[in-house]
């Protein structure tokens, strides 16, 4: 079994979703500390003016430390339409933007929860690219360990994971030796970002996958994930 394991992003970036499609079992790492101004709580889309961030503005004051699943979002009735609008605005002449919007609207849910937000918005575009993925949040695996590499391991372990699927960035953090000592194989995930065609001129890497499902057919879509 392939295990992988990442922050529950807001709408991620291709790799994001790559990354699921090839585990059998995606876990949303809901119950580590939330880190301000990454991206949890925003992404990047494409407008006739370059690249905007969409973002989830979200109670700080007072919250210091607080885990991902505690972040509550400011004024969510408010934030979450003005989002949609902006979304709206800039993808309206995009050749799927009927049955992508549908998946935005119904997405981001009414909740004041970031957590939630996240987690809604990547089930429902897993949904469109027919991908099985079993989604699961770490909270509810109740794993106590606070170091991170162990963390990780722990998570695979309860799973009954022969390998964990790690992003690019895992060098930085990663104790490869306790997935060693685990018996748990790790391998890095192999993603190219491919180019096509967007609004806007030239092209522009590492959006939302907003941009990619506004421009591209799933079905061309579906291949770049390997389902």
């Amino acid at each position: 079994m392939i295990v992988a394991i990442h922050q529950p992003n807001f709408i991620p970036w291709l790799g994001y979703f790559y990354k699921i499609a090839k585990a059998d079992v995606f876990v949303l790492l809901d119950d580590v500390q939330y880190t301000k101004n990454s991206f949890i709580n925003r992404n990047r889309i494409k407008t006739p003016q370059g690249k905007l961030w969409l973002t989830i503005p979200v109670i700080h004051s007072g919250q210091f430390g607080q885990l991902i699943n505690e972040v509550k979002i400011q004024n969510p009735g408010r934030s979450l339409n003005k989002i949609i609008k902006s979304i709206e605005s800039n993808y309206i002449k995009a050749p799927f933007f009927d049955e992508v919007f549908n998946i935005v609207e119904t997405g981001l849910i009414q909740t004041d929860n970031l957590a939630e937000i996240n987690e809604a918005m990547i089930v429902e575009i897993l949904g469109y690219l027919g991908v099985g993925t079993r989604i699961i949040r770490s909270s509810d695996l109740a794993i106590n360990e606070t170091n991170s590499s162990h963390r990780l391991v722990k998570i695979c372990e309860v799973l009954g994971a022969k390998t964990y699927l790690s992003g690019f960035g895992s060098s930085n953090y990663q104790e490869n030796e306790v997935f060693v000592k685990a018996g748990i194989k790790s391998e890095v995930y192999d993603f190219i970002h491919p180019e096509y065609t967007q609004l806007w001129g030239e092209f522009t890497h590492s959006l939302s996958i907003l941009d990619v499902l506004f421009n591209l057919r799933d079905t061309k879509l579906k291949k770049l994930l390997g389902v």
